[in-house]
Parts: structure tokens; sequence; C-alpha cells
């Protein structure tokens, strides 16, 4: 495969329909040609002000997740950089098999042990699914690409405004001192 992939996914509720109509509106007064974009900042925008059940910022959640990113690094994919929101995460990879399967493998196993855990601990995640069925992803072009991706994956939290830097972040690769800078895809 050799490129690298930023990949988005959030929780279900993380944007109520509401909200959605609302975006689709702001989305419809911007010129054909910009609408994708408008779309896209709009949602990491209303993704950040913490929408929705929010269940990943409980640590055991947010661990789970973690951990299941890092259990196939080196084996399906090449991990660069992460960072897990209270609604919903950042990944960067090299994938080493098919994007949609590694994609697929996180949220179930993720999804299936909240919904398992959630009366027990609590966690208040409504409905029956945990994940949004959807994901965005976008090919990375270059190092410096690369290098703006990671930034914006570390400084999210900072921006939304949950810690001051973005080694703080416990559920991120800058907290776990898994910096990749420079890195080149393998051919």
């Amino acid at each position: 495969m050799g490129l690298l992939q930023s990949i988005t996914f959030r929780l279900a509720d993380s944007l109520p329909q509401e909200l959605l109509k609302q975006l689709e509106l702001e989305v419809a007064c911007v010129a054909e040609d910009r609408q994708q974009l408008h779309r896209r900042k709009l949602t990491e925008k209303y993704m950040d002000s913490g929408l929705g059940c929010c269940v990943l910022q409980h640590p055991a959640v947010a661990d789970i997740v973690q951990n299941a990113f890092l259990k196939f690094d080196g084996v399906k994919y090449r991990l660069i950089a992460w960072c897990i929101m209270p609604n919903h995460v950042h990944v960067l990879i090299e994938p080493l098999i098919e994007l949609g399967k590694i994609v697929q493998s996180w949220k179930a196993f993720t999804g299936r042990w909240v919904m398992q855990h959630n009366a027990g601990l609590e966690l208040g995640v409504p409905g029956k699914s945990l994940w949004m069925r959807e994901y965005w992803d976008r090919y990375i072009r270059n190092e410096e690409h690369q290098q703006k991706v990671i930034e914006y994956i570390h400084q999210n939290p900072v921006k939304a405004r949950l810690c001051q830097f973005p080694e703080s972040w416990r559920w991120s690769s800058a907290f776990q001192g898994k910096q990749y800078l420079n890195v080149v895809p393998q051919k």
C-alpha cells in the first residue's frame, strides 16, 4: 500500500440532527467548489465543541480505543500519530491492509466493549451503536502535508481547550512520545 492516510471518525451522537441541518444550510451558502472543505471545517469545529455523550473522555474507554490502535501497529498498519478526543478520534497510519478493514476492526472491537460496559460503568451511551458508520480519510501528499497533519492531530486537544500542551493529553501519540517526524512511507 505505502501511502499514509489521515482518518477521522466520530461517535454516533456527536453531531445532533438539528445541527447537521444547520451545517448543510451554512454549506449551501458557499461556492460549490468550496463546499466540501467548508463542510469539513464546520464539522470539525462542532466536534471540538464537545457535543453528544463524549464517552471517549472516560479513561477506561479512551484506554480501550488507544490500545486498539496500538495492538496491530506493525501488523495491519504503521501507526504514525493519533489523538482520542471526547467525541471523535484522529489517526494517521500507513495501511498494510485495506483501510476499510482496519477502521471496521477498530470500531467493532471498541464499540462492542463500550456497549457491554455501558450500564456497569454508567457511560451514558444512547442508542445501540457507538460510532457513526462513515469515516473521513485523506491521503498524505508529501512530507510537508504529513507534518501539518501530525501537528493538527497533536494540537486538537489544545485547540479544544482540553489541555495546555499536546504532550499533556494522555490519549495521544504526543503524550506517548510517539513523535514521528519526517516519516517517509515505506515502498
